[in-house]
């Protein structure tokens, strides 16, 4: 019997930085068994810093100069934290996230870049921008093009600092300016001339400056901002409605807050290993470190050339052996953007622009992006020599996780109508419903229980979404959720793992049941083969009130969706590593947001209710209709969807269980992508309410107002039950 190594050892990196996208790379090639690995990073991508200029110019899409991080994590077989870090305290080896979360570490590195931010000048955080971090600066240079393009702004832009890094995005954002006659680019340089590495560049840019109408402004320091100008201490006034900062390079604040040892600039001195001083098992790399013993630049190319040093290093901290030292090049080739497709080479003292420089750097940069685009099959388990009749159809099918595992609807319709064993008189509802209600002297009690197979390896985002999935089930009773209890199967690992994986589960658990003021009264917890929770939950029906079921549905009612559809096919194409990173993690957060006020808002007015969950909107949709005794017609065009599930369908991709969910509930005239989400499972998927239609406007206005949103998709028509689109 073949089993999982036993995790003992967590490898947190902090930063989705190149040197760590690369390790990344590495390990999914060659993971280190028994090591759990954890990325912290602020967003779901990272930026390549080798593209921006191209970017701002307008040669790149935004898209193109993003690493996806969701993808790599994937393929790393990592976890995925988005959110800042915020502490790391070298002596308890925790990590602190935004929002209080706190992950433990046996090995952490950090590689979280700098900031080109300039508080000191009077008005720089309220009217400009530093070059990095570049997602930040791409992200309102875009704004800004459309405000110009709109009308609503001039084409007055302005850039602090005139080293490599100022001359090439005052030379990008002159050409991507170019065709409006009345631009302004301004480029402001404290010294005596622009301060490229070598002199013999000095000339070429300058020139390349003049070609684009940039005017180079030396011996000049910043005195304020304002919203449309920039004053110079001479008392010159530049027009300028985007400027951005580019003179230094600035170890980011929060490390000040921390215990690490730090320069009196604020960076993480290092050694060889780039292992943190006075601190074995925590590294940092590229230009949030300080390499004492050999200080280089802040430059991309130095954290490229550190990656497999770093990775070796890593796997060395968790399971022995010998550092190896880093030893970084004495120079190196620098490929400086003209604004236009054209470049200027630089290296060892002397500068040259060619024909084709602006290619080859071009071919350069995708080549590296190309490692983050397409990853190599690796290598899978060998396939049986023989198999059981009807095994080569399901292996074919990967299995998913949350609600995309379960099992199938006619299945578990088949074994639940051979129940024959009598329901006593306080059961008032039984299986089939979205909770059973009993009454317990004389209160209404709904309960309900719910699991999950791991969608996700971070266990406490599962906890946390698998506690919202359970309350759906409650909240769409019309009742108040009161007490869970949790079963947690984690899989094998070390007592030092089980510890900080019941932690994280648990904080998160608590958080969530915290807003809605509900009790976590008990539990079990075992090993297995995979992370699973489960949560059962308890609640009351207010006094006098009745259970919302799905028998209340009218002729006439119209029919309500709270939430967009779409989960089961996203996190199908994320385990295919076919889904786009942001896409995921916007969906992640969705999944994880408490529908407490949706349902609040909801049950004054619905005649039935349910939560799509596991059978699909038409799989909820169609038990509304049986119970009810009525049809539905729905409304394709208005049913709401996950950003890029569409087009994921469309590519083919489908839930483990999404066929067996279109045999139960058949949809005359449902057609395209949409067509093929009504039968996709969903996890912590939204409310389908029928509510009259003298009251749907006021539901819609009580969510407009709560800065929610609900979608009509629908009607509920006198007919058997069935299904059709419109």
């Amino acid at each position: 019997m073949q089993s999982q190594p036993v995790l003992t050892k967590d490898l947190v990196m902090i930063g989705g930085g190149h040197a760590h996208a690369l390790v990344l790379r590495m390990w999914g090639m060659k993971p280190l068994a028994g090591a759990r690995l954890t990325l912290i990073n602020p967003a779901p991508t990272a930026p390549y810093s080798g593209m921006l200029p191209g970017h701002i110019a307008g040669h790149y899409t935004r898209e193109a100069l993003d690493i996806d991080l969701v993808r790599l994590a994937r393929f790393a077989g990592a976890r995925l934290v988005i959110g800042h870090a915020t502490a790391v305290d070298p002596e308890a080896k925790t990590v602190t996230v935004e929002g209080g979360r706190e992950i433990g570490y046996d090995v952490a590195s950090i590689d979280i870049g700098i900031h080109a931010q300039m508080p000191d000048i009077p008005g720089f955080s309220k009217h400009a921008s530093g070059a990095k971090p570049l997602d930040v600066y791409a992200a309102k240079w875009q704004d800004f093009l459309r405000a110009v393009a709109d009308g609503q702004a001039a084409p007055h832009v302005a850039v602090i600092g005139a080293g490599v890094a100022g001359v090439e995005l005052a030379l990008a954002m002159a050409h991507a300016l170019r065709h409006h006659p009345d631009r302004k680019v301004h480029l402001i340089e404290a010294g005596d001339d622009i301060t490229a590495r070598a002199k013999a560049a000095r000339g070429p840019l300058r020139g390349a400056l003049r070609d684009l109408g940039v005017e180079l402004h030396v011996k000049a320091s910043v005195a304020r901002i304002d919203a449309d100008h920039v004053v110079l201490e001479d008392g010159a006034i530049l027009d300028s409605q985007f400027t951005v900062g580019t003179a230094g390079a600035f170890a980011h604040g929060w490390l000040q807050q921390t215990d690490l040892p730090l320069t009196p600039e604020g960076f993480i001195p290092v050694d060889p290993a780039f292992q943190v001083q006075g601190y074995d098992g925590l590294f940092a790399v590229g230009d949030c470190a300080e390499m004492l013993h050999d200080p280089r630049p802040k430059a991309g190319v130095f954290a490229v050339r550190a990656a497999p040093v770093l990775a070796h290093n890593l796997r060395t901290a968790l399971a022995g052996g010998t550092m190896t030292p880093f030893k970084p090049q004495a120079d190196y080739l620098k490929l400086i953007s003209l604004g236009g497709k054209r470049a200027l080479a630089e290296k060892w003292g002397r500068a040259i622009a060619l024909p084709g420089l602006w290619c080859w750097k071009d071919r350069i940069d995708q080549k590296f992006m190309q490692k983050f685009r397409d990853y190599p099959a690796m290598a899978q388990a060998p396939e049986p020599r023989e198999r059981a009749l009807g095994g080569d159809a399901l292996d074919a099918v990967p299995l998913c996780g949350g609600c995309g595992s379960k099992v199938a609807p006619g299945s578990l319709s088949q074994a639940l109508s051979k129940l024959v064993h009598p329901m006593p008189e306080e059961v008032l509802t039984g299986p089939g419903d979205d909770a059973a209600v009993v009454h317990v002297g004389g209160a209404l009690q709904v309960l309900t229980m719910d699991h999950l197979r791991a969608f996700t390896e971070d266990p406490g985002l599962l906890a946390r979404i698998a506690v919202n999935h359970a309350m759906g089930d409650i909240w769409a009773m019309g009742a108040q959720p009161k007490t869970a209890m949790l079963s947690v199967i984690l899989p094998r690992m070390s007592a030092a793992l089980q510890t900080r994986t019941m932690d994280e589960v648990l904080a998160q658990v608590s958080a969530f049941l915290a807003e809605e003021q509900v009790a976590l009264i008990g539990g079990h917890s075992s090993m297995g083969a995979e992370m699973t929770i489960g949560v059962s939950m308890t609640g009351l029906l207010a006094e006098g009130a009745q259970a919302i079921t799905t028998a209340g549905a009218q002729p006439g009612d119209q029919l309500i969706l709270t939430r967009p559809i779409g989960s089961g096919t996203l996190l199908a194409g994320e385990m295919q590593g076919r889904a786009d990173g942001r896409d995921v993690a916007q969906l992640l957060h969705s999944m994880a947001r408490s529908q407490g006020d949706e349902a609040r808002l909801l049950q004054p007015y619905a005649m039935a209710m349910t939560d799509v969950t596991g059978f699909g909107l038409a799989g909820h949709l169609m038990a509304i209709c049986r119970a009810s005794g009525v049809s539905a017609a729905l409304e394709l065009a208005a049913i709401p969807t996950h950003w890029g599930a569409e087009g994921l369908a469309d590519s083919g991709v489908r839930s483990t269980i999404h066929s067996a969910n279109r045999d139960a509930a058949p949809v005359s005239g449902a057609e395209g992508a949409k067509g093929v989400l009504l039968h996709d499972p969903q996890t912590a998927g939204g409310f389908l309410a029928s509510v009259p239609a003298r009251d749907v406007q006021t539901v819609l206005e009580a969510f407009a107002a709560e800065d929610r949103t609900a979608y009509v998709i629908g009607e509920v028509q006198a007919d058997s039950p069935s299904i059709y689109c419109r």
